[in-house]
């Protein structure tokens, strides 16, 4: 059982490569976002589902890993993935709008601006994901208004 949370926690070993995993990570999400989505407005009840998984999969991942690997390990990269989601979630599924996408988001979850960082002290799994959802709404925020005065090209 451990090693399956260290595969979910890892994102299938991302976590070990080293310097720039959250990166790494959120850019293996947004290829899967695209592989899944592509060229469509992905309905809500395929989005959602698989963001409330990954979510709940990082949060019980990070409950068990924390006691081993410390406190919001730089290993554990799932919550990039989860984040990455919701900065995609209502987004049509083009090129433009998943780059923009990604970039949003790991600048919100490298600058933890506006309330991030402190949602990291929150215990175990929740510290992990809490911080990485957020920065994700945030980006998904911009993106939107990005969308919006029509910067992307793209319609909703």
């Amino acid at each position: 059982m451990m090693l399956f949370h260290k595969l979910a926690a890892t994102v299938f070993g991302i976590g070990y490569l080293g310097k720039g995993v959250g990166t790494v990570a959120a850019l293996f999400a947004a290829v899967v976002w695209y592989l899944l989505f592509k060229d469509t407005n992905p309905a809500l009840i395929y989005a959602l589902p698989l963001i409330v998984v990954v979510t709940v999969l990082g949060i019980w991942s990070g409950n068990k890993m924390e006691p081993i690997w410390g406190k919001d390990h730089g290993r554990v990269v799932i919550d990039e993935v989860a984040g990455l989601f919701v900065s995609l979630l209502f987004v049509p599924a083009t090129l433009p709008c998943i780059i923009a996408g990604f970039i949003l988001f790991r600048f919100f979850d490298i600058a933890k601006p506006l309330y991030i960082r402190r949602l990291e002290v929150l215990p175990g799994g929740w510290g992990v994901m809490a911080d990485d959802l957020l920065a994700g709404v945030y980006a998904n925020l911009v993106l939107h208004i990005l969308i919006w005065v029509n910067v992307l090209n793209v319609k909703i």
